[in-house]
């Protein structure tokens, strides 16, 4: 796996939490009247870091068990909206949910350092992307994570704007 992926995955807790960080508080579940534009789920600030910390565990831990296990799954895609509603993100303590990431993303990591190139090679079917290797998976994580990074921005820039004409 190359070094730009694997050093992006490994900074992304940080990086999660430092943008989450930028939403002032109070705006945690904040949501605007219009989703145009968002580069990201449609999720308040919150459900967006809960929604990431479950397509780690849910999603991708599970994918890559069964692309590992498996001759050649189909992988199903994750219900997030689901989980928002039965998960509660709405009600989520911010420091439990980045706790469990941090823990979550590690096992991820452990998990990459350790596979031989055979193993990135395997194939599934994911659903909504076709065939794709266990390495592809690895890149579509990491693309996953950085539109969360620029979801959170793009709801920071919609509360700014809210609150001003608010004012």
């Amino acid at each position: 796996m190359n070094v730009t992926t694997l050093t992006a995955l490994a900074d992304f807790p940080r990086l999660l939490e430092a943008h989450y960080n930028v939403i002032p508080a109070g705006f945690e579940n904040w949501k605007p009247a219009s989703w145009d534009g968002v580069p990201s789920e449609p999720y308040s600030p919150i459900e967006q870091i809960c929604h990431v910390r479950d397509i780690e565990i849910d999603g991708y831990h599970v994918r890559f068990a069964r692309t590992l296990a498996e001759t050649r799954p189909v992988l199903p895609g994750v219900d997030g909206d689901m989980l928002a509603r039965t998960r509660e993100y709405d009600r989520a303590d911010p420091a439990d949910v980045f706790a469990a990431f941090r823990v979550a993303r590690q096992k991820t990591l452990e998990l990459i350092e350790k596979l031989t190139p055979d193993q990135f090679d395997r194939i599934a079917e994911f659903d909504g992307y076709g065939l794709v290797t266990l390495r592809g998976l690895v890149h579509f994580l990491c693309s996953h994570d950085q539109q969360h990074l620029a979801g959170l921005q793009w709801l920071a820039g919609q509360i700014d704007g809210a609150r001003r004409v608010a004012s």
